[in-house]
């Protein structure tokens, strides 16, 4: 592969060159096998005879792959190059999710595979977005990652909606070899797309390791990365709690509730694809900061609302849920863009790594505490939601000082 040392980005020569279109493509087929195991639970916990406990075991184990490989990609793509860790990143996901999808067929087998696909698929998320930060132009920048992980979140959707539609009719085995080569036709998207690129890599070790943290004594980085931090924390426990409190709002809504909340699940991923869209754009137009406060005090809001709904009506509910899902995710291309904007190209990748070890560890322990606060106030049936999700509000309170805290960027419209 051609390498070179880090320059100045290369301009994109138009809005959305092939590469680009391929790269959100590839991050769309990876993502298909991203909830495959979420919407296929059910029949795997009875074809295996697993507990809940057995079960959870299996999604913790791919989390904990997912969050190592993330940090490993990120650091190790400022020196081999971030075309190279995507490319093999990609492959390697290939391989792993071939062999989730035809060989996982015990709680044994599921959780060392799919702990292994995580371990694998993470890799191509840091690197995607150095790519598009060496290779798109900055007042277009905020729109490119958008659209990066508006892809992500769109296969996120269609990950759960085939899974359990697959799994219900022909079994979980079905569901899993349908999503699980996924990431097969991502490698074989990215790989002809990337061809062309340079792989730029930057100095030796020691630099990076000194640049790792050396951007957090700049006030603009460290606001970044401590507002991720508190984003993480949102959004981590939203995923993993507001579909059970839905599910919980429909209980006794008539046949099909059950249907009705995996679509709702899903609902949650379009607006996050829509919010990823708009708010990467709107970042470009009316600078980082702005839209960064305006989400965070929006997701603010629903957290410390939505818990207290239960029983309000549905629509009410949906329309709440459906807004708190797009405001938890609007801010995600914006942190990371901006991250791109204020770290030198030759340390981006230990910035990244860096801040995914405070994010991806904040996000991690928040399911966590949701769930003890809810044990403690009374479990669903007292004031628990209301309490839990308002501790994930003080995650959003706390990303929207950190937004209002930065420099101001509206961006020269000349």
């Amino acid at each position: 592969m051609t390498t070179a040392a880090i320059a100045t980005p290369a301009p994109a020569h138009t809005p959305r060159p092939i590469w680009f279109v391929l790269l959100c493509a590839s991050r769309f087929a990876t993502s298909l096998s991203f909830m495959v195991y979420a919407g296929a639970l059910v029949p795997a916990m009875q074809a295996w005879g697993m507990s809940a406990g057995e079960a959870g075991s299996i999604q913790t184990a791919f989390n904990v792959g997912y969050a190592l490989s993330l940090v490993g990609s990120s650091w190790f793509a400022d020196s081999l190059g971030a075309r190279r860790v995507f490319l093999w990143a990609s492959w390697a996901t290939a391989l792993t999710g071939i062999a989730f999808a035809f060989f996982a067929r015990s709680a044994e087998s599921g959780l060392l595979l799919f702990a292994l696909m995580g371990l694998t698929q993470g890799g191509t998320y840091a690197p995607s977005i150095m790519l598009v930060a060496q290779g798109v132009p900055a007042d277009r920048r905020g729109a490119a990652v958008g659209w990066l992980l508006a892809a992500g979140s769109l296969g996120y959707f269609a990950s759960i909606a085939l899974a359990a539609w697959l799994a219900e009719r022909f079994g979980y085995e079905a569901a899993f070899i349908a999503c699980g080569l996924g990431p097969l036709l991502a490698a074989l998207l990215a790989t002809p797309g990337l061809l062309g690129r340079t792989n730029l890599v930057a100095g030796g070790g020691a630099r990076r390791l000194r640049g790792a943290f050396r951007f957090l004594s700049d006030r603009r980085s460290f606001l970044l990365t401590a507002g991720y931090t508190a984003h993480c924390w949102e959004l981590l426990g939203m995923w993993a709690w507001l579909p059970a409190f839905l599910t919980a709002s429909l209980t006794g809504a008539g046949d099909g509730a059950g249907m009705r909340g995996l679509w709702i699940a899903g609902a949650i991923h379009i607006s996050g694809f829509l919010s990823s869209l708009l708010m990467g754009r709107a970042s470009d137009r009316l600078g980082r900061r702005a839209v960064l406060v305006a989400m965070g005090v929006l997701g603010a809001a629903c957290s410390f609302t939505i818990g207290w709904m239960n029983g309000m009506p549905l629509a009410l509910v949906l329309a709440v849920a459906a807004l708190y899902g797009f405001s938890a995710l609007g801010d995600s291309p914006v942190l990371s863009t901006a991250m791109t904007e204020s770290v030198e190209p030759g340390s981006l990748g230990a910035a990244l790594a860096v801040r995914s070890i405070l994010g991806f560890g904040a996000g991690g322990a928040a399911p966590l505490a949701v769930g003890l606060v809810l044990d403690r106030a009374g479990g669903a049936a007292g004031a628990g939601w209301g309490w839990g999700f308002a501790l994930l509000g003080v995650g959003g309170g706390l990303a929207t000082v950190c937004a209002l805290l930065l420099p101001a960027d509206r961006p020269d419209r000349s």
